[in-house]
């Protein structure tokens, strides 16, 4: 089932959405600004950890002398927009050049790229450390838990000093049944490693380069690889043999990074329209000419997009088009690529279905407004109309995923607020399928913490996954089905003396505004914080697009923690975290509760004795940025620092221009603004639209020049307004990456 190519499944990854680089288990914006920054230049911004550094007093007096520079001012070309009678001026609307070649747009850039290096130069020594400290936890050469697929190990392997993977297999000796305690060996007597591909070598000479997808083939002869070089998420799909090395054909040329196999010869792959919504799925037979491929359907409506996606059976492949409440299936028979697609589930306008296979049974989770939970299906093959219910929806109970496996099926689930996973056993195939009963639940220790499925084989009683809490470094483990045995297969290594018993993990919950209960995860060393409002706080919060931002580890965040700093994640609704209706009360006319449930988290930690105004520090990205920018206008006298990492911040201007990428296809998040209704409510909480003469505290704001999701010309206008209007001298600064896209730059 299940996983998303580019954070995309029905309820859990948002396709194409302003999706954040979570400060988790992944790159955090927030690092970015004064953490963990690529190992090539060191960390540009560390505002935030200078406040309890004892060598640098604080990161606002140490920068006084260089800020003394007049920080650049954009110029002012008047720019009108009439809806409903109501004019709005936008004197920055100049700066959106999406050529992004225009020279007084790049001169102004680079200005602002500038005066941010120049205000920050007085705290290099400390960026220095920072970034010394950082990489030294960092276990640069490492291998990730092999993968078996058939008769081979998979794994990528990080070298020193290097700043990106390696993908390389072994074979499998014994060629016995797959168990826990399965151990690749290394020693002499194993087999000789493969180097499938190295990105270092495939990056050499380019300022960014990403792999967004690796797809063996099953015959285990070649590989696709989908290469960006760019950051603009429009990649080039080369196939190669495994063995020597060779390319097969030409390149397929932009598409996105979603494709399959269909069989040993033939890819399944999708393309993008002129608005970067994926919209063309396609058959490609290899070494055939890509202006000779098969379109095997064309979604029309710009407000679905398409995905795909392979059963764990690797039997059939499933076409979705999808909108933000609606989606509807096709599936493709690998070994009849001929019939080309079926419909297995209808388009009906709320309802929403993922699926897989097993035998002769398609699995299909089905959300609609009155199962807003989901509910667990089973249908024959050859008659997909005649359902049965496996699991019914619950009101407490969301079901998040699920995933095959011959003899089993795993659920994954959340019930208030914290992910579980629970195995139930499933009849020999070919005899019929009823409802679920008697699961095994798996156990974690932590109060919070996050779970994710990982790659597992279908023929096997294993399930893989992923376990990590803010204090408990990612875990990769793999628990047999059929005993009950879990064996912990990789825990990440973090040098440096790492003790996670020195460390606290709880949650608390905030009462919003309308009575709400909102969890708070929290992070903090027991022997530094004082716990009576004088600490130091890092607030995290996102908030949208039905995302859950489970609270797990990042050993970049030690450098905070570890100099006394709390780091809380505030899960307000827009999120995922408590159910669909969590996400439901954050959205469209409701979306105003995602910024009043975050300042209501940041006056509980206050009350609590967490920290102070004069200690509190934020930070959203994409989305979230939208969040920071929406709560600094609301209440700006509540935070100290905030950091705003490619925000989405022109809300109205954005959601009324079509030609926009993923405008279309979010008018069912945020509203369609061409109806008055909504536009007034999203112009009322519009960060640029609120902007004000008040005082605001230091700010960074990041953008990437090549961002498809958040136009760099939208944090470049908020800093540009802030600027001509805001009534105090604190700083602010906006850096943004002239070679870099979205998740900004590539490699470690």
């Amino acid at each position: 089932m299940p996983h998303c190519s580019l954070f995309r499944s029905a309820s859990k990854c948002p396709a194409w959405s302003r999706f954040p680089v979570i400060p988790l288990c992944t790159s955090p914006p927030v690092a970015a600004f004064f953490s963990l920054p690529p190992p090539h230049a060191p960390p540009p911004l560390p505002l935030i950890a200078s406040f309890s550094h004892t060598t640098v007093s604080s990161s606002i007096s140490a920068a006084t002398a260089p800020s003394m520079a007049k920080p650049p001012t954009a110029k002012k070309v008047k720019h009108e927009m009439e809806m409903f009678g109501d004019v709005r001026v936008d004197d920055y609307y100049w700066l959106r050049d999406d050529s992004r070649s225009d020279p007084d747009v790049l001169s102004y850039l680079k200005e602002e790229n500038a005066y941010t290096n120049l205000v920050l130069s007085d705290v290099k020594q400390f960026q220095n450390q920072l970034y010394t400290e950082i990489r030294g936890r960092i276990k640069e050469d490492d291998i990730t838990v092999p993968i078996r697929r058939g008769g081979y190990y998979y794994y990528k392997r990080t070298l020193k000093g290097k700043e990106y993977v390696q993908h390389c297999r072994r074979c499998i000796r014994d060629g016995g049944a797959a168990s826990v305690f399965d151990v690749m060996s290394t020693g002499p007597e194993a087999s000789e490693e493969h180097l499938i591909l190295d990105e270092n070598i495939k990056a050499e000479g380019r300022d960014y380069y990403s792999i967004g997808a690796f797809k063996v083939s099953p015959n285990n002869k070649l590989v696709a690889y989908a290469e960006d070089t760019k950051g603009h998420e429009i990649y080039t799909v080369y196939i190669m043999d495994i063995e020597n090395g060779t390319l097969l054909g030409k390149p397929l040329t932009g598409i996105t990074s979603y494709m399959e196999w269909a069989g040993d010869d033939s890819l399944v792959y999708i393309t993008m329209d002129e608005i970067l919504r994926p919209d063309k799925v396609w058959l490609h037979k290899l070494e055939t000419d890509q202006s000779n491929d098969l379109c095997l359907y064309h979604e029309k409506d710009d407000m679905f997009s398409l995905d795909i996606q392979a059963s764990e059976s690797k039997q059939y492949l499933f076409i979705a088009s999808e909108s933000k409440t609606t989606r509807f299936l096709f599936y493709l028979e690998k070994l009849k690529l001929e019939s080309g697609l079926m419909a297995l589930t209808p388009r009906v306008s709320g309802i929403d279905t993922t699926a897989s296979h097993r035998g002769n049974h398609f699995f299909i989770k089905r959300r609609s407004d009155e199962f807003y939970n989901s509910e667990l299906l089973a249908c024959p093959v050859d008659n997909v109309t005649e359902t049965t219910i496996l699991l019914p929806h619950s009101e407490s109970v969301k079901l998040q995923d699920f995933q095959l496996f011959n003899d089993h099926i795993v659920v994954y689930e959340r019930e208030n607020g914290l992910p579980s996973i629970t195995v139930y056993n499933l009849p020999p195939i070919g005899e019929p399928i009823g409802r679920l009963q008697n699961g095994r639940t798996v156990d974690f220790i932590d109060p919070v913490y996050s779970v994710d499925p990982e790659e597992s084989q279908f023929s096997s009683t294993i399930v893989r996954y992923s376990y990590s809490s803010l204090r408990t470094p990612c875990s990769v483990y793999d628990y047999d089905m059929k005993t009950g045995i879990s064996v912990l297969k990789k825990i990440k290594t973090v040098l440096g003396g790492f003790d996670p018993s020195s460390y606290v993990t709880e949650r608390k919950w905030a009462v919003a505004s309308d009575g709400t209960q909102v969890p708070i995860s929290i992070f903090y060393k027991k022997d530094l914080v004082k716990l009576d409002g004088s600490d130091p706080m890092l607030l995290y919060g996102y908030g949208s697009y039905e995302v859950c931002i489970d609270p797990s580890f990042k050993a970049s965040r030690l450098s905070l923690v570890d100099r006394g700093f709390i780091f809380a994640i505030a899960h307000i609704r827009g999120g995922g975290e408590m159910g669909r209706q969590w996400y439901e009360n954050g959205k469209l006319l409701k979306k105003k509760n995602t910024f009043t449930d975050f300042i209501a988290c940041a006056e509980y930690l206050i009350e609590n004795k967490y920290c102070s105004k004069e200690k509190l520090c934020i930070n959203g990205r994409s989305a979230g940025g939208l969040l920071i920018g929406s709560v600094l206008n609301m209440r700006p006298d509540l935070f100290k620092v905030a950091v705003a990492g490619v925000p989405f911040v022109d809300v109205v201007t954005t959601m009324l221009d079509p030609s926009i990428p993923l405008t279309t296809s979010e008018w069912e998040e945020w509203g369609d603004p061409r109806k008055e209704e909504f536009y007034f409510y999203m112009k009322s909480y519009s960060p640029v639209d609120n902007i004000k003469a008040q005082h605001y505290p230091d700010i960074l704001v990041t953008a990437g020049l090549n961002d498809p999701r958040v136009l760099y010309s939208e944090p470049a206008k908020f800093v540009a307004k802030l600027r001509e209007l805001k009534t105090d001298d604190n700083i602010l600064l906006f850096k943004c990456e002239l070679g870099a896209g979205h998740f900004s730059k590539s490699g470690r």
